[in-house]
């Protein structure tokens, strides 16, 4: 595959009708020296105009991920995405370390790994509204991070390989979950690991629900498979190792409205007369954490 003939061709995307003139908001951004810290936060701290910044971060709405401040500007973002942070943070050292962030959103989980002194740092997501999110934090985090506008199938085909891969919200999205998960294998460097998160359903059994228009009023899930079905999919797809490293069900105070999107979110998604439902009647969103290990040393 001819990665450089892709991003040449995605580049373009950034002249669309809609995202060129978000576009202008970065190249008019003030050039400050910054003070940076990446707690549950992470915070900007430098002297600029919070009037014109709010402006501008309010036009690159909706921020799904975060939270982010800049200046006296809090974004408060749809996901507390620190909640899912704090809790693997625990389970990955990536010092000295290639890693790779696949549906990288903004950034926030990589701003947040730079405290690990990772050796390089690469997100993927063809998303040209939040490569515009993570050009505008990183316009005063000034992080050597890379954005590539590349899916999760362009991974195998990257310049290098990886010690450790996030992939975290992505597999329910794929129509063939057990060929995604390949991809990420095929991604790795010898010993390396992938950090997988996915919804799941209770149960023993190797099954999954198959929604039949959507899950959550979201209509591209495919499979929400019990955990004993995911591990299968991840030794077929080529894993030595498969570990659970968490659970978790989505509460309203990880994920909710606020002004900083557009639309509906998790209260608008479950049933209103019995939260453990979403409003197609399906099991409540919850998450499996998993830490994937290409070959056993």
């Amino acid at each position: 595959m001819d990665l450089e003939k892709l991003r040449v061709e995605r580049e373009k995307w950034m002249t669309w009708k809609n995202i060129a003139p978000l576009r202008t908001i970065i190249d008019n951004l003030e050039v400050v020296e910054a003070r940076v810290s990446f707690g549950d936060v992470v915070k900007i701290e430098a002297d600029l105009d919070d009037e014109k910044l709010l402006r501008d971060a309010k036009t690159l709405m909706p921020w799904r991920k975060g939270p982010f401040e800049i200046g006296g500007t809090f974004i408060d973002t749809e996901w507390q995405s620190n909640i899912k942070y704090n809790l693997l943070r625990p389970h990955f050292d990536l010092k000295n370390k290639r890693v790779a962030d696949i549906g990288c959103n903004n950034g926030y989980y990589m701003f947040r790994m730079l405290e690990d002194e990772p050796k390089s740092l690469v997100g993927f997501d063809p998303s040209p509204i939040y490569k515009t999110q993570f050009d505008f934090i990183n316009h005063f985090v000034k992080s050597d991070i890379v954005y590539e506008l590349l899916g999760v199938e362009h991974v195998e085909f990257y310049e290098e390989k990886f010690d450790t891969i996030f992939c975290l919200g992505v597999l329910y999205h794929r129509s063939d979950p057990v060929a995604m998960l390949k991809q990420l294998y095929k991604g790795l460097d010898k010993q390396g690991e992938v950090i997988l998160d996915t919804f799941y359903i209770e149960g023993e059994e190797e099954m999954a629900l198959c929604p039949k228009s959507s899950y959550s009023k979201i209509p591209n899930i495919y499979f929400v498979p019990t955990i004993a079905a995911l591990k299968n999919w991840c030794l077929r797809a080529g894993f030595s190792s498969f570990e659970v490293l968490e659970t978790s069900v989505t509460q309203a105070k990880e994920q909710r409205k606020t002004d900083w999107i557009e639309g509906q979110s998790l209260e608008d998604f479950l049933d209103p007369d019995d939260n453990s439902k979403t409003v197609e009647g399906y099991p409540a969103p919850a998450r499996v954490y998993v830490r994937l290990i290409k070959d056993k040393k």
